[in-house]
């Protein structure tokens, strides 16, 4: 694929950026060289190898619900510097 002036526009517009004429030259160069990249792994041969959408074999390892028992909410709340009669009163950060 060959960037052109109008595709980095196209990009610039897209971005909401307002590039330079020298930011737009770079820019072109740096997605020729990231394409060439992606061009060079294709090149590669697969043939054999399964298709995979993460690096790692893992599997969902959910544990078991189970109720256990907690702390008593008086003797958590017993230190609180503000409290109400279920919870920690702390300071209104979002309007």
């Amino acid at each position: 694929m060959k960037i052109d002036k109008a595709l980095i526009d196209y990009l610039e517009e897209l971005s909401c950026l307002s590039l330079s004429e020298e930011e737009k030259i770079r820019l072109t160069g740096d997605l020729e060289s990231i394409l060439a990249a992606m061009d060079k792994l294709n090149e590669l041969d697969t043939v054999g190898f399964q298709e995979r959408n993460h690096p790692f074999d893992g599997v969902n390892s959910f544990r078991e619900d189970i109720v256990l028992p907690s702390l008593e909410r008086e003797l958590v709340l017993q230190n609180a510097p503000q409290r109400n009669a279920e919870a920690f009163v702390v300071p209104k950060t979002v309007e």
